[in-house]
């Protein structure tokens, strides 16, 4: 069982609760004070090549971090919020000790062992969450970039899974995938229409 770290903050966040394809993604990330890890900011705001050179950084200089995923049928079956919750708590679960204190973005945080503080903004306020946001990303990318290798008709490589119109375009020409979330809107109302394009996940 892990020993408890109470001195130490994780930070945590996720990506990818928007898109109709693919898993959520959440990471934990706990800076060392030593080391300051400049230009942390919110995954969302920063350039491809940033958020890659940022990624790197973390990993090297953290005192901690790791990176937990919920599945598409996970996703289909709790609801979005859930999974992405159950994606946090593995992530921090994965830890080999347990963190004194949780910061979460948002306003909905998981289930844990130790307090778990939200903060809404936090990937932009709090820099482990912004390190966790960042992790989180571009992990969820790499993963979109690899289904695009197995489902190359949908450009996930490029618009990784959310609703754009050649996402869409797609979906009408092609039919749904495995690893596209049925239980969102506008999967599911092309499904009536749709072939279904089946694979193992």
């Amino acid at each position: 069982m892990p020993g408890i770290e109470s001195h130490w903050v994780c930070g945590v966040d996720e990506s990818g609760r928007g898109p109709l394809a693919g898993p959520v993604f959440a990471a934990c990330v706990i800076l060392d004070p030593a080391y300051q890890i400049e230009g942390l900011a919110d995954s969302k705001t920063l350039s491809e090549q940033k958020r890659d050179s940022l990624t790197l950084a973390i990993k090297a200089h953290s005192i901690a971090w790791a990176v937990g995923f919920a599945s598409v049928k996970e996703i289909d079956r709790l609801n979005i919020l859930q999974a992405s919750l159950l994606a946090m708590k593995r992530a921090v679960q994965s830890l080999s000790f347990i963190p004194g204190r949780v910061l979460v973005d948002g306003n909905h945080g998981p289930r844990l062992s130790c307090p778990v503080t939200t903060i809404v903004r936090g990937d932009s306020l709090v820099p482990e969450i912004s390190a966790a946001s960042i992790l989180a990303k571009t992990a969820r990318d790499a993963q979109m970039v690899a289904l695009h290798r197995r489902f190359p008709h949908y450009g996930f490589d490029r618009h990784k899974g959310y609703s754009t119109e050649q996402h869409i375009a797609a979906l009408r020409i092609h039919g749904v995938s495995a690893v596209h979330r049925r239980s969102f809107a506008p999967v599911r109302e092309l499904m009536a229409g749709c072939k279904i394009y089946e694979t193992a996940e």
